[in-house]
Formats: structure tokens, sequence, C-alpha cells
């Protein structure tokens, strides 16, 4: 069993632990390899590699892009080695992205003056993200605004994909996003296709993916079974994430290594790789 963790964030994007801390985690787990993975922005990676190094953690650079594909909002984590993942024209095009996620989060707040009767300040949403704008710090604003709701039930009533006051975070369609990572040579993945529920994770790997995403904090095990055999049928990598995010109580993610990988020579081969690369 491989003890790793390949899908973290941190609060560089909508996550509540700092890089330093989700290194030392890892570190504290006994884990083999952890990655962060932040939405749209690698501004975390700097602190996170320098904590690495100290403790003498193996560490993964990587992202998690924001695309969309048949309607609906399909993400695709991206791992680098630690050369080739600070490259000047991709940190503009994710410059670019927070500005649109910016947008994004005054058409959201809109929407819940709108839809919903709650009302909050611009300000403070923005106050509660370091980098990457996105749905959990507006979810922090209602709570710290006084509404009677949690975490959970804001997401489930009020933001999520298939509520009234949701806003796609882009427009970049999967197909750019894969191309784009590729052109920084990242190894691309399919993330949480448990998640994904209007078209076939077989249709989605046909766009040029490396690896899927088959163990999850979410999957069952039957669920997990199935990913693994697609992938190995497809001969793609596979990789693990808990998709901490560090909120309290919260049932929608895992924490730093909850999952593992089973010990197989295909996964082996990437982790070296990108550790090696780097």
């Amino acid at each position: 069993m491989i003890k790793c963790d390949l899908h973290t964030h941190s609060i560089c994007s909508d996550g509540r632990y700092s890089p330093k801390d989700i290194v030392i985690m890892a570190k504290d787990r006994n884990l083999d390899y952890i990655a962060l993975t932040d939405h749209d922005t690698l501004t975390g990676i700097p602190e996170a590699i320098l904590e690495a190094d100290t403790l003498k953690v193996n560490f993964i650079p990587g992202i998690e892009l924001s695309t969309e594909h048949n309607g609906e909002s399909i993400h695709v984590l991206g791992f680098f080695t630690k050369e080739n993942y600070n490259n000047e024209e991709l940190h503009k095009v994710l410059e670019a992205f927070k500005e649109k996620r910016i947008e994004r989060a005054y058409k959201i707040i809109d929407n819940l003056k709108k839809f919903h009767n709650i009302d909050i300040d611009i300000n403070k949403v923005l106050s509660n993200g370091k980098d990457t704008i996105a749905r959990p710090h507006i979810a922090k604003a209602i709570i710290d605004a006084g509404y009677p709701y949690d975490h959970e039930y804001i997401f489930e009533n009020f933001i999520g994909n298939d509520c009234k006051a949701y806003v796609p975070s882009t427009k970049v369609t999967t197909t750019e996003g894969i191309k784009l990572l590729k052109e920084f040579n990242a190894l691309v993945f399919l993330a949480h296709p448990v998640l994904v529920k209007k078209t076939s994770i077989e249709d989605l790997l046909e766009l040029g993916f490396d690896g899927l995403e088959a163990i999850y904090f979410r999957n069952k095990p039957k669920e997990t079974k199935r990913f693994f055999k697609i992938a190995k049928d497809r001969n793609l990598y596979i990789s693990c994430g808990s998709d901490c995010h560090g909120i309290p109580n919260d049932v929608r993610h895992g924490n730093v290594g909850d999952v593992n990988i089973p010990d197989d020579e295909n996964v082996l081969h990437m982790l070296r790789w990108l550790k090696l690369q780097g």
C-alpha cells in the first residue's frame, strides 16, 4: 500500500490549511507522497515545496482546473514536476482565471439576494480567500453574516450545481483545460469521476486524459472497483485523493491521508517519474 494523497486544497483556493500545514500533516501521517492541487492556482506551491524539502517529504506540485463539458462542471487534475510548474505563461493564464472567479462571486451574491433574500458583502467574501475565490468562501460569508445555515445546507440549497444561485466557474472546455496543462508538461487526470453525472466516464477519457482519480474519498467500494477496471482497460494511470479542504464537519471531503492506493507498478512509475523529474 502506497500512503499518499494527491488531491488537497489550501488557503490559496478554498481550503482552511496553509500549504505548509498540508505538508506537515503528510509528514505526521507518514505519507509517501503528497500533492497540493488548489483550484485554478499554483501560488501555494513554493511554500509547500520549501516545507517538503525541510521535512524530507515527497511533494508533487499540482492544480485542479475547473472546466465545462456537456453542460457540466468537470474538474481536471494536473501534476507537474518541481521544475515545470513555474512557468510565466501558465501563471498569466491562471491570473485570468482568478479574475473570472471574482466576477463569478459577484454574480452568485446577486443571485443569493434575488432568489433567497440572502444579503452578503462581496468584500467579506474576498477577505475569506487568499487567492482563488470559490464557493466555500461565499458559504463562510453567509455563516459569518449570521444566517442559520451550515456549510452543507448552503451548498445543497443555495449554491450547489443545480441551485438557482449557482454560476459556473469558467467557460473553459475540458478539452481546452487538458490541452493547457499538457502544454506545460503536466500529467492530466480526471478528478472525482464519481461526481460526474451527465457524461460517461469512458467518453470523457477519450478527450486525452493520462489518468483517472480512481480512489476518492466519496467513492463506494463498487465505484472504486469500476474505476480501477476502466483505468486498467485503457492503460491509464491511477491516482487517489481525499479532496481535503479542512472544513470542520465536512461530509463532502476527507482529510489529508484518508485515502491510500494499492502498491501497483503503474502507480509507482508515475510517482517516481514526477519525483525524479523534479
